[in-house]
């Protein structure tokens, strides 16, 4: 990854809260003229610096008002297995976030459901569809605190 100053810094972190703000209004904020101000933007996001732009979507609005967090313990492991664990969880479009972690559990899952009949559904199709899975645990969110995209961005 590139170095990145003060200035590149100062832009990511107006980027992560306004996504949608104008090169115009972004170059203000920062102090630069548009034109530097735009061809570092198309720095970073060249660079994989910037990985996106996206619009934070309700769950409620979509119905979905269930979180839950599910760890997953394999019965063997191997990287063949890894690979088609990874490969069915990327298929299943509930599953927001999922970890491959080292403790007493491999992995890691976040999801997003509009009810526990749902849920019923996914933690089945894990059981089913994953090649090892030996057991799980699950943590049913009774109040979000926080949530956030956003990285600290060190000035």
């Amino acid at each position: 990854m590139p170095e990145l100053d003060r200035i590149d810094r100062k832009i990511l972190d107006v980027l992560q809260r306004q996504g949608r703000i104008s090169m115009t209004e972004l170059a203000e904020r920062i102090g630069l003229s548009a034109s530097p101000c735009a061809e570092r933007v198309k720095r970073m996001e060249r660079d994989g610096v910037i990985s996106g732009y996206h619009a934070h979507v309700s769950p409620e609005a979509l119905g979905k008002t269930l979180l839950v967090f599910v760890e997953i313990k394999l019965s063997a492991k191997s990287g063949e297995v890894f690979d088609k664990v990874r490969k069915e969880l990327l298929h299943m479009p509930e599953v927001l976030e999922c970890h491959l972690v080292s403790g007493s559990f491999d992995y890691l899952v976040k999801a997003r459901l509009s009810g526990m009949s749902e849920y019923r559904h996914l933690l089945g199709d894990i059981l089913k569809k994953l090649p090892v899975a030996a057991e799980s645990h699950s943590y049913v969110v009774m109040e979000e605190i926080k949530e956030t995209l956003m990285l600290a961005v060190d000035r």
